[in-house]
């Protein structure tokens, strides 16, 4: 596991190609996913925080499903890509292990594609439970390694042209990181008692892609 500076880095010298290996990583699906999880937790009005936003995608689908959107990220270079995205969403560079935010301040979290990267899973679920009010959503988009058919061709993909593609492109090497990130990660099952283990209740999810994204939501008690 990379230090947290040391993801901090990379974030940074991969954001200017974050974007386009995300279309390649998924062939175009992503997009779908993040605007679906959107749609799952996100009603109009709400006060929402995209936690690990990244370059912005989820926190600008939540906001076209009617959100007030608050994105939080470490990497100020990938905030930089954000901002670019939509100028009504506030940006916030911050710790998600450390959120400068008060309790129960949020309706709805989501996150996608970003507690994988975090050292502590079970601090930041902690975390993500304390900014929300009780009975707030919380919407987890991530990766998880399919157990079916799409196994192999997947092991490929993953483990082999991802690294290889994000080689061909400006910073994009450190893509050699991610299938490590991915095996250590939790499958569905564990995830969503990790959720429960951390104050939510109601927890359930759907597989995405064929089984190679986990879908989660769940609701404070």
């Amino acid at each position: 596991m990379l230090t947290p500076d040391a993801v901090r880095t990379m974030f940074d010298r991969i954001a200017p190609v974050y974007d386009a290996m995300n279309r390649v990583m998924t062939m175009g699906l992503d997009l779908r996913w993040r605007r679906l999880t959107a749609e799952a937790v996100v009603q109009n009005g709400n006060e929402v925080l995209d936690a690990c936003c990244g370059t912005g995608d989820l926190a600008v689908a939540d906001e076209r499903v009617g959100g007030e959107v608050t994105g939080l990220d470490f990497s100020e270079r990938m905030l930089d890509r954000a901002r670019s995205k939509s100028a009504t969403v506030s940006w916030v560079q911050g710790d998600v292990l450390a959120m400068p935010f008060q309790d129960a301040s949020f309706d709805v979290v989501t996150v996608g594609f970003g507690i994988r990267n975090v050292e502590d899973l079970e601090a930041v679920l902690r975390e993500l439970a304390r900014v929300l009010r009780p009975g707030g959503r919380l919407g987890c988009l991530e990766i998880t390694r399919p157990r079916g058919a799409l196994r192999p061709f997947f092991r490929l993909w993953f483990d082999g042209l991802v690294p290889l593609a994000g080689k061909l492109l400006p910073g994009g090497a450190a893509y050699s990181y991610l299938p490590a990130s991915v095996r250590r990660f939790p499958g569905p099952e564990d995830l969503a008692e990790a959720m429960r283990r951390a104050g939510f209740g109601d927890v359930g999810w759907r597989l995405l892609g064929g089984g190679i994204v986990a879908l989660h939501t769940a609701v404070k008690l």
